[in-house]
């Protein structure tokens, strides 16, 4: 029997502690050769606190997990009982594989955003901000433009009574 790409529903923020959890179990059992993969998709954001521009990891998808496996009933059985596990994503009493375009899809843009950096915050069009760094630092402003690929925004200033187009980084503004 080959192996399939699986989705469990965990406990949200327990993620990383029942993926070790199910890893422990998995080396006790004798079905261990059964489970290939445990994957908990990442993904690093930037945000800035006291006025410092950090990096965190967070959860792509909170609340999941992926697992690569041979579905038997002892495996399914297995990860099923572990405490923090909710159930397996399908309809009816067994798990529905996923797709495997589907999981490299997530894994491609879980690598993607581990390589640059997502800002933690999301900005629209017509928003209001401030500038909290740089030159134009207290300054308020509504966005133009948004360059999510570029991490930057064109933020409208008032300058000397004039409206003035200043592209600033996501870091540099916080919403209203």
């Amino acid at each position: 029997m080959a192996k399939r790409w699986y989705v469990v529903h965990t406990q949200t923020g327990v993620e990383e502690k029942i993926k070790s959890h199910i890893e422990n179990k998995l080396k006790l059992s004798a079905i261990q050769d059964h489970v290939s993969q445990i994957l908990v998709p990442l993904e690093k954001v930037t945000e800035v606190r006291g006025g410092k521009k950090r990096i965190t990891e967070r959860k792509f998808f909170p609340g999941y997990l992926l697992v690569q496996m041979e579905l038997t009933d002892e495996s399914w059985y297995l990860i099923k009982n572990t405490p923090g596990v909710t159930g397996f994503i399908g309809s009816g009493a067994r798990p529905v594989p996923i797709n495997d375009s589907e999981v490299e899809a997530i894994l491609k843009q879980s690598v993607e955003r581990q390589e640059k950096p997502m800002p933690k915050t999301v900005f629209e069009k017509g928003e209001s901000v401030r500038v909290n760094e740089g030159p134009f630092v207290n300054f308020t402003g509504v966005i133009d433009e948004i360059f999510p690929a570029k991490g930057k925004l064109k933020v409208s200033i008032a300058v000397f009574g004039r409206s003035t187009p200043v592209e600033l980084e996501y870091w540099q503004v916080e919403r209203l």
